[in-house]
């Protein structure tokens, strides 16, 4: 059989198999297939029946929800396993990764930092950071700021695939400024001019989270706990998994028939990686990624869901401000590019702010941020006009996070009786 038509996965024992294309159709024929999502669920008994199927399916096995409307939660609900080879179940404070919805919460740090007039959002990373060095060809003058950072536009590539093999599995921090300072020399080259084109990168974040790291004197792992996390009540969110939470751990897992299948074993060590192999789904051991600011943050739904709370009084919750209204605005203010669509009812399109993603989708406009990386699928959104947030937390590598989060927007935006009935019911 010829090389081009055999591609290489791997088993439990990490051994890796030559398998060829037919043998590979027969895998999929063999891999959970989650059921369609339903064009429309009016309440939150069809929802809950929904989600219960697609844990059922095992693609993902576990997903908890948590939906914030006003001032209160409103929807705090598990579906599936944690752990499928412990048959643990999901449950509302179990902890997943929260993988890129962190680069929210950095995001977060580096304004309150601005507020302390600690540093400028516009002005050099090089005030900062020294060392920061970038290649730009013929415009070598180009100039990279700290909200050229934010919003995604600073020119930096993103690391991917790469970054996947940036992990370990000790319960140990690494420290930051000397992670990006070993890194960057491999991806300085920008490449668009700093302030022209915005294209998603976890390499700007983790400059970011040294930069908050200068400035605070402090880790950025105890920056955030200190000025953020703690402050918000977030009690079961950090960057490693104390003894509280292992309890309610969730075990990540991604099914063997998928594109990353046959780049693991090439990026990571897939006998520390692989806890066993269940039918079509290998269930994974704990993993730490190195690259804390754009990725590293784990928690349950329920923290998230205090977080959007913050964001929809103003930067405050429970009496504790950790954001000025000034601030909150300036995060949540949608691009200018984006004008044009919030009010088209045929026109849709995304765009990058400061930390959020910014969507219009027909004259609805939401802001999220997801997350995804080995064993986990999240995101995050705001719907202002409904007062309404979402958090979607599962442990499985693939989730369709846009049809989930709609239905779940279909029940709680209260546009009709029933739904508006679900509020005061649940």
């Amino acid at each position: 059989m010829q090389a081009q038509l055999v591609f290489r996965i791997f088993s439990i024992t990490g051994v890796l198999l030559t398998i060829s294309i037919v043998g590979a159709g027969m895998l999929y024929a063999l891999a959970a297939h989650p059921p369609a999502v339903p064009a429309k669920v009016a309440t939150v008994e069809e929802l809950d029946a929904y989600l219960t199927q697609l844990t059922a399916s095992g693609d993902p096995p576990g997903i908890s929800i948590a939906v914030v409307k006003g001032d209160k939660t409103v929807y705090n609900r598990a579906f599936g396993l944690a752990d499928g080879p412990a048959q643990v179940a999901a449950t509302p404070g179990t902890v997943y990764h929260w993988w890129s919805m962190t680069k929210i919460v950095t995001a977060i740090a580096v304004l309150q930092l601005s507020e302390r007039q600690l540093l400028d959002l516009d002005a050099p990373v090089t005030d900062y950071l020294p060392w920061f060095e970038v290649q730009n060809g013929a415009n070598a003058g180009a100039t990279v700021t700290i909200r050229h950072l934010l919003t995604h536009s600073s020119g930096l590539p993103d690391p991917m695939p790469a970054m996947i093999g940036w992990m370990h599995y000790a319960d140990e921090l690494v420290d930051q400024t000397a992670l990006i300072r070993q890194r960057l020399p491999q991806f300085s080259k920008l490449q668009s001019d700093p302030g022209t084109k915005s294209a998603y990168t976890n390499l700007g974040y983790m400059v970011l989270g040294a930069v908050v790291e200068h400035v605070s004197g402090q880790s950025y792992a105890a920056y955030v706990t200190d000025n953020i996390l703690q402050p918000l009540g977030m009690r079961h969110t950090g960057f490693l998994y104390p003894d509280q939470q292992q309890a309610e751990e969730a075990r990540g897992s991604q099914q063997l028939v998928h594109p990353y299948t046959p780049l693991l074993p090439f990026l990571l060590d897939t006998k520390a990686l692989i806890h066993r192999r269940s039918g079509s789904i290998l269930w994974l051991n704990r993993v730490y990624t190195d690259a804390l600011p754009p990725s590293g943050l784990i928690g349950p739904a329920p923290d998230v869901a205090r977080l959007l709370l913050a964001f929809q009084h103003g930067g405050e919750l429970d009496g504790v401000r950790i954001l000025s209204p000034q601030s909150v605005a300036l995060m949540m203010a949608p691009p200018a590019g984006l004008a044009g669509m919030q009010s088209a009812a045929d026109k849709s399109g995304s765009e990058h702010g400061l930390g959020w993603l910014f969507v219009a989708d027909r004259g609805r406009v939401r802001l999220q941020h997801d997350g995804g990386g080995a064993g986990f699928a999240t995101t995050m959104r705001l719907y202002p006009d409904e007062d309404l947030g979402i958090v979607i937390m599962a442990n499985g590598t693939e989730l369709d996070r846009n049809a989930l989060a709609a239905l779940i927007v279909q029940v709680f935006t209260g546009t009709t009786e029933e739904a508006t009935a679900q509020l005061t019911q649940h």
